[in-house]
């Protein structure tokens, strides 16, 4: 008998992405088992190529022409089953590759490539761990000669336990000493992968947790879900201040009691720093992060923490959900309404999704967080399908901030013409007297947003993308925020007709450089995607604001959630009015969601707050029950206009994107797609199914390449999947996939 392994191979497209049958020679033979990353000869060529075992099996007489693996990934590089399954998952729902899951699954560092050792091909790692000398007490001093004070000073040391080289180097021991100790056979050396405690400045200080009676309540309520070792779903609904954090803590308390683990997902990386003080300072050490603001190393030796059972709480954004925890008892979404929770690229997942999966592998309670549930959560918890716990009141008793609109429109009639409105400048400038702090929020970084022509109204293009390019004034160019393309300097003339360019739009610096203007003396913080790519950045300025060095803190999204600042009295929100006419289905929820939460960042502790809403509708009934912090009366509106325009959670929102460098060529492979897709649906008239397109996307071009998009309003099972897989399949035959790639996106509001 042969051993055999069914292979799945990197680099695959979706048309071509099935299993190859390879022989396990008889030297891997106990290296090679599911989830097993492996090296085989592929193509005619036979070039080497990682890739992942999904099935071992023995066979009397392999086909003659199958080939051997070449090597195979150490143990500990193996998919363990549950990941194996989430890889299964991902590819089953998302129609990625094989390994476009597997690298989703595992970061970059634990992952493997091919090389070559003593000229043959072998696999080896992307990342090498570094590594450390640790020092081990084995032997006594002996009296003569007589031991110097640094010997005497190690070997004292060292009879508490192991010390790594560089600890002892800091008590004043160098290396000459410990090198002469281990020749007298006193010390033992050895080398080990560094750890790393990314959380060493954080003082365990364990305070009893004390719930307010509500909060003790909603706790209440989810303890027999916690303990009956059976999948749970919950949706905790707590108004802005409410305390969400505080049931978190007890939650994870008990999970932890109860010997089991706990899973923490935020929705971006700008909330982690305070989650992992709250988490550390009660918890202790046995905490590990994932997100994409480690660098590699960090991270993997973050996630070997995990794999190695060193952890027994993981806090992370939107990755975090396939860390390799292994007994989870608790999983949290919280902010559980952010669109940060779906992946924009293969595989195009739902962290809510895949949180579910692991709840119902793990036995898990998983409990979805938010003071605006999405719609789609809320409609669930209405159905019954998930229990719902409530908070109605702010921690405290304190009072939700007094919200007013300010008219933009009167504002340009009375002659201002500026972004910040002459009411929230005087309300800034009262609250610079106070010694209090401001939080603005403007959803557009940058300086300007578009170049416009005066003579023939042309705004300045990106060359590889349909888009206007953006001023940032700190590099003094034009740039594209989708492709990067850069301009620099900025033109002053229309490239077109040569007439005068007008920069028009506002952004992130420019209102920066207006609030200088106009309130000279404040120290201002411009939090944005460009002011914070360095590393920690987003921790050391939250740090920095919560020290009170700074008055008012101006920035996109990442400023409207989850933070919480005694000393923050005003919250003030411009230029609302764009995702307010947004074109996707979710516009309303994402404006109803980000006021809410922006208007919640103020008035949170014993000083009350007030909230400024700019715009050019205040009389907008979104804007008016998001003032009024009113979710169920939102919901109540949201959920009939889905339901009349059938969107979810009246149905799955399935868009079907085609990419290529040919106009042309895009739109006749995107339209025999859709005659393919009705071919096949025409076998199934029991089921529902709408198609929509083609048509271009939102932005029809981008680094080069066309762009059309087909929409289906479907049912998401597996009956769909199915048909789905059998189109794209007939797509591959007929060849289009050369014309144009198709992307499958289940997770988007219309746009990919």
């Amino acid at each position: 008998m042969t051993h055999t392994a069914q292979v799945a191979v990197n680099d695959a497209t979706i048309h071509f992405d099935k299993l190859y049958t390879y022989l396990i020679p008889p030297e891997l033979a106990d290296s090679v088992w599911p989830g097993s990353m492996v090296l085989v000869p592929f193509g005619r060529g036979d070039h080497p190529r990682m890739a992942v075992v999904l099935a071992v099996g023995e066979e009397e007489t392999p086909d003659p022409r199958c080939k051997s693996l070449l090597d195979a990934a150490p143990e500990d590089a193996r998919l363990t089953p549950d990941l194996l399954e989430l890889v299964q998952f991902l590819k089953e729902r998302t129609f990625c590759t094989w390994f476009e899951a597997v690298k989703a699954v595992i970061p970059y560092g634990a992952q493997y490539q091919p090389g070559r050792k003593n000229g043959r091909p072998c696999v080896q790692s992307r990342l090498t761990r570094p590594t450390e000398r640790r020092y081990t007490l084995v032997g006594d001093l002996p009296e003569k000669p007589k031991p110097g004070p640094r010997q005497l000073a190690a070997v004292q040391a060292l009879r508490e336990g192991p010390l790594t080289q560089k600890a002892l180097e800091l008590l004043g021991v160098s290396k000459a000493t410990l090198d002469t100790l281990c020749q007298k056979g006193i010390v033992k050396a050895e080398e080990q992968f560094k750890s790393l405690d990314l959380f060493a400045d954080i003082p365990f200080d364990p305070r009893p947790l004390t719930l307010s009676p509500e909060q003790q309540q909603v706790f209440d309520t989810l303890l027999p879900d916690l303990r009956d070792g059976q999948p749970h779903a919950a949706l905790l609904h707590g108004v802005t201040g409410s305390g969400k954090t505080m049931v978190f803590l007890r939650l994870i308390e008990e999970t932890l009691a109860q010997g089991r683990r706990a899973l923490v997902l935020v929705p971006e990386i700008g909330l982690t720093p305070q989650m992992i003080r709250r988490l550390k300072s009660t918890f202790g050490s046995r905490l590990a992060v994932q997100h994409s603001a480690l660098n590699n190393t960090e991270r993997l030796l973050q996630w070997r923490m995990i794999q190695q059972g060193n952890a027994d709480i993981v806090v992370g954004t939107r990755s975090a959900v396939f860390a390799p925890l292994q007994n989870i008892g608790l999983i949290i979404l919280d902010e559980e309404q952010e669109h940060t929770y779906q992946s924009e690229s293969a595989p195009r997942y739902s962290a809510h999704e895949v949180a579910k999966k692991r709840a119902a592998m793990e036995h898990s309670l998983l409990v979805f967080a938010s003071a605006t549930p999405r719609i789609e959560t809320a409609h669930a918890a209405a159905a019954g399908r998930l229990k719902k716990v409530t908070l109605t009141h702010r921690y405290g008793g304190r009072p939700l901030p007094r919200v007013d609109f300010i008219d933009m429109r009167a504002e340009l009639t009375s002659g201002n013409p500026r972004e910040v409105s002459t009411r929230l400048a005087g309300e800034l400038a009262e609250n610079l007297k106070r010694g209090e702090q401001s939080i603005l929020l403007l959803n557009r970084r940058g300086y300007r947003t578009v170049a416009l022509c005066e003579d023939c109204g042309q705004s300045l293009q990106c060359p590889n993308c349909s888009v206007p390019l953006v001023y940032h004034k700190a590099r003094r160019a034009l740039l594209c925020h989708h492709c990067g393309h850069m301009l620099a300097p900025p033109p002053r003339a229309c490239p077109q007709c040569g007439g005068k360019l007008l920069y028009t739009g506002f952004g992130t610096q420019k209102v920066e450089e207006e609030l200088q203007t106009l309130l000279p003396g404040a120290r201002i913080l411009r939090m944005d995607q460009d002011s914070t790519m360095q590393k920690n950045a987003h921790e050391k300025m939250l740090a920095e604001f919560g020290r009170q060095d700074y008055d008012i803190l101006l920035g996109t999204q990442m400023v409207a959630k989850g933070l919480d600042f005694e000393k923050v009295t005003l919250v003030g929100v411009l230029g609302i009015d764009s995702m307010l006419f947004g074109q996707g289905f979710r516009s309303y929820e994402s404006v109803f969601s980000l006021v809410t939460q922006v208007v919640g960042r103020g008035g949170r502790s014993a000083l009350p707050g007030r909230a400024l809403i700019q715009t050019a509708v205040p009389q907008h009934p979104v804007l008016q029950l998001a003032a009024g912090q009113d979710y169920n009366a939102f919901y109540r509106e949201e959920i009939a206009f889905r339901k009349f325009g059938l969107y979810p959670p009246f149905c799955a929102f399935c868009v079907l994107g085609f990419v290529g460098v040919k106009e042309a060529a895009v739109l006749t492979a995107a339209s025999r797609f859709a005659a393919l897709l009705a071919e096949n649906a025409a076998a199934h008239p029991d089921m529902p199914l709408r198609l929509l397109g083609p048509v271009p996307m939102g932005i029809a071009m981008l680094n080069n390449k066309y762009r059309y998009k087909i929409t289906l309003k479907c049912r998401n099972d597996v009956a769909f999947r199915a048909l789905l897989r059998q189109t794209l399949d007939a797509y591959g035959q007929e060849k289009l996939p050369q014309k144009a790639s198709v992307i499958i996106d289940f997770n988007s509001d219309g746009e990919l």
